[in-house]
């Protein structure tokens, strides 16, 4: 039976090593800023 410092520690490093993963896979996904119309000048 694992010890409870050594959960806690897998844990720790499985949080580290996911942390931010739906969020970068949604900028390579989407992009970083929304898509919008280019504004054209009109004269």
């Amino acid at each position: 039976m694992a010890s409870l410092s050594s959960k806690t520690n897998l844990i720790r490093k499985r949080k580290h090593r996911k942390a931010g993963s739906k969020r970068k896979a949604a900028v390579v996904k989407n992009g970083t800023t929304p898509k919008f119309a280019v504004h054209k000048q009109t004269s």
